[in-house]
């Protein structure tokens, strides 16, 4: 009897799963699912953990769920404690496994893991599956994309390119093999994070509702478009805290415990029944964006994580100090300082304060823009690696912006967006 690994990466779900799919239909008698969870002393270059205490709750939360979900098909998740070129090479060995079959990260630290899979000598397949439009029925090839976003959006509405369907949950699952190999190594120290107790809370991911689940996930949609949220979504977007401004789907969408596909099917579906508006069409152009961001890490790989991005701009100048001031929020200009604490206490952020931060260390600081992007993924519940390093260097016109880079005023943005200063009050800054 043959076996054949799934390892569980960024697609915590079974609702919309090609890669699962593809491993059923290997021909393999056996399946043994798997997920990695990272070592706890992995630090960044910049000297912090790579993940942060609300990520690593949030994404615990969701793979214990998903374990769950798995046992209950009757083939559990063998969950394992370090970086799957250290762990899942011995498993394989114990079950007599050659193939894992896994989901496709185009970003050089998944790519690494693959390849490091790869000459350990296991055969890896991967499947891509992220993003909402498939790569194949897009208007041109990867290496052809649109150099901007606004050129990549009017083609594909143009050719009427639409997400396909997302495939239904499947009913069974191969049975696991039997073997006595490494056994399970959920860690338990990362259940809980204060942060997700936090009343100022935009995503309170220690409440039932938001925690990583792929249920709280599919709850979470299905009651939004039951309040026809996506009709005041244009309107609300810029909002600085609460729970309903923004979608929320974000989150569960780095985590893979909710498909993009999914989101649209279901959203499609409102629109038939409620109408379609700016609001609901809006949640559409930012799906785009986020696929957009994923295609571009087909077209350039690593060169997106080089100093100088896509531009021809010397490396930037890593400016410790500000750095520093920048992570605690202890700049002195008090929109920037607010949202600083909000995401070290909460692991979230709005987007409007996201641009803000991100422009203030970049234009002002004059801080090294990857240094604030290994920061965004240490902290973010929602962190995604291609949306990340997308706007990062979008702001610091390194990528893909027409108008070489953006900077914030963050006065501008505090007289816009928190006149009252409620925001600034909130976070002990006005």
């Amino acid at each position: 009897m043959s076996t054949v690994i799934f390892w569980f990466r960024s697609d915590l779900r079974l609702h919309d799963q090609p890669a699962l799919a593809a491993a059923l239909r290997s021909g393999a008698t056996r399946l043994l699912p798997v997920f990695c969870h990272p070592a706890p002393d992995e630090t960044t270059r910049w000297g912090f953990a790579r993940v942060g205490p609300h990520r690593r709750a949030f994404v615990h939360h969701a793979v214990q769920a998903l374990d769950m979900r798995l046992a209950a098909l009757g083939n559990p998740l063998v969950q394992l404690q370090g970086s799957p070129a250290s762990t899942i090479p011995a498993l394989a060995q114990a079950a007599g496994a050659t193939q894992v079959f896994c989901e496709d990260i185009a970003a050089p630290y998944e790519q690494d893991e693959v390849a490091a899979l790869r000459a350990a000598g296991l055969q890896v397949r991967t499947v891509w599956q992220s993003s909402l439009l498939a790569p194949g029925a897009l208007p041109w090839a990867p290496q052809d994309l649109p150099s901007v976003f606004t050129a990549f959006r009017q083609a594909v509405e143009r050719k009427g390119v639409q997400p396909p369907a997302p495939l239904p949950e499947p009913a069974t699952l191969l049975p696991p093999p039997d073997f006595h190999g490494p056994g399970s190594e959920a860690p338990t120290a990362a259940t809980h994070s204060p942060g997700g107790t936090d009343e100022r809370s935009s995503f309170p991911y220690s409440q039932p509702a938001f925690h990583g689940s792929e249920a709280a996930a599919r709850a979470h949609l299905t009651q939004y478009l039951a309040r026809k949220l996506p009709h005041s979504y244009k309107a609300t977007r810029n909002g600085l805290t609460g729970v309903d401004y923004s979608s929320k789907f974000s989150p569960w969408l780095a985590t893979g415990a909710l498909s993009a596909r999914q989101v649209m099917a279901e959203l499609r579906a409102f629109e038939q029944a409620h109408g379609a508006n700016d609001g609901s069409y809006w949640l559409w152009f930012e799906l785009l964006w986020r696929d957009y961001f994923r295609f571009l890490h087909l077209q350039y790989g690593r060169a997106l994580y080089a100093g100088q991005g896509l531009s021809d701009l010397p490396t930037p100048t890593y400016n410790a100090q500000g750095f520093a001031r920048w992570c605690e929020g202890r700049t002195g200009e008090p929109l920037v300082d607010a949202a600083m604490r909000e995401l070290a206490t909460t692991g979230y952020l709005s987007n409007r304060l996201r641009q803000v931060v991100a422009s203030y260390l970049i234009h002002d600081l004059h801080g090294d823009w990857r240094a604030g992007a290994a920061w965004f993924e240490s902290q973010l519940v929602d962190y995604d690696p291609y949306s990340n390093q997308g706007n990062w260097l979008y702001i610091a016109g390194r990528g893909t912006d027409p108008r070489g880079g953006r900077r914030f005023n963050p006065q501008k943005q505090a007289q816009d967006h928190d006149a009252n200063g409620s925001y600034r009050r909130m976070w002990g800054t006005a």
